[in-house]
């Protein structure tokens, strides 16, 4: 896929239009890729878990696992079919008085989805660290692993509210970056493939770690899959 077409068909993450049949996300499904969004008819699909709920444990425990699963994610989906419908409706009726709502809408529960269903997939029960062509690229770009770790924690830890911290790749710069994203949606960058997040909206470690969201970032950070980093950075590099 050339950068011209990626951009043309990811234009849903901006709620601008309804999601097309062919974009980057419908693709991952043909082509088998670690990421099932939508199903054939273009309508949201949460995947099952990639483990079981006790997997995560005594990093994340059973209960807010289920909770955010089931949940926050669920709800982000069903939110996003609903937007869909409405703006389908809208188009259908010629009424567009209630339009822009429900695309600001789909952008904030369609980011979730998409985001949400990457956190589940770069969490393990292990430590690991990233190697081979994925270390090389963090040397890079950012000096070190353990400078990269201090500011994806740092990044994470300081969001305003709820929201994500996110490590990209950016195919126009060939680089990976960092962002610090409010809600699902907000202070995103144009072009970037997210491949690693973390996030940082109470729901996901209140019950355990009450109001220490730093203790959880942390925690966060002993179990990142890298593996699954590493599959994404490579899926991503080809987007060019």
């Amino acid at each position: 896929m050339d950068r011209k077409e990626f951009i043309k068909n990811s234009a849903i993450l901006g709620g601008a239009t309804i999601l097309p049949i062919n974009n980057v996300f419908s693709q991952s499904v043909n082509e088998a890729s670690i990421d099932k969004l939508v199903d054939s008819n273009g309508n949201f699909i949460q995947k099952p878990l990639p483990y079981s709920k006790t997997f995560l444990e005594p990093y994340m425990d059973e209960e807010t696992l289920h909770l955010h699963y089931e949940f926050h994610h669920g709800g982000a989906v069903k939110g996003a079919n609903k937007d869909l419908g409405n703006i389908k409706k809208n188009l259908d009726s010629g009424e567009m008085d209630s339009v822009d709502l429900w695309t600001r809408k789909l952008s904030y529960h369609f980011s979730s989805h998409v985001l949400h269903t990457i956190f589940w997939t770069n969490l393990t029960n292990k430590k690991n660290e990233p190697k081979a062509e994925l270390l090389r690229q963090i040397e890079k770009d950012f000096g070190s692993f353990d400078k990269l770790k201090s500011y994806i924690a740092k990044v994470s830890k300081s969001v305003e509210g709820s929201g994500w911290g996110i490590l990209g790749y950016q195919p126009f710069s060939q680089s990976l970056t960092l962002l610090q994203c409010e809600n699902h949606q907000k202070l995103t960058q144009w072009g970037v493939i997210p491949i690693l997040v973390i996030d940082v909206w109470e729901h996901a470690y209140y019950l355990k770690h009450k109001n220490m969201r730093g203790d959880f970032v942390d925690t966060i950070m002993e179990i990142i899959n890298w593996d699954n980093v590493a599959q994404r950075f490579a899926n991503a590099k080809k987007i060019n």
